[in-house]
């Protein structure tokens, strides 16, 4: 299964992934980085900052600051990693930046229940712009 997720909301879409690979599916997402989170702008980097820097960089909590592997980390935080089914149904999943030569050709869904126009308001930020501020070096 092929999932674009721009425009799509980065909780809905990682909810949706982690059940249906649960299932057995293997997920591909595409367009990583432009799926968004809701809420204040600033809120939000300043949310992830704070988490990016808690930790120790030889023990963690480890945080990404590529899209695609933000991604899918939220997606792990969704399925039970620590067991053998939830590492299996996460070896499922894979996201991509853009959509890569091998998936040009085959069509790609959407959610619609994720899409960003279900949302009473406007306020989001991509998370291409939240990795750019954690300094990763996307164009």
């Amino acid at each position: 299964m092929i999932i674009d997720a721009k425009d799509l909301i980065l909780g809905r879409v990682a909810s949706y992934a982690a059940k249906q690979a649960m299932l057995g599916q293997k997920i591909d997402i595409v367009n990583a980085e432009l799926s968004i989170i809701t809420g204040q702008r600033l809120e939000i980097i300043k949310d992830y900052k704070r988490r990016f820097e808690m930790g120790i960089h030889t023990k963690g909590p480890f945080h990404y600051k590529m899209p695609d592997r933000f991604m899918r980390r939220a997606i792990r935080g969704m399925l039970p990693y620590k067991t053998h089914r939830g590492r299996e149904a996460y070896e499922k999943i894979k996201c991509h930046l853009g959509i890569p030569d091998q998936f040009k050709s085959q069509k790609p869904q959407t959610i619609v229940k994720a899409h960003v126009d279900k949302v009473p308001h406007t306020k989001y930020i991509t998370v291409k712009e939240i990795c750019n501020e954690m300094g990763a070096r996307l164009k």
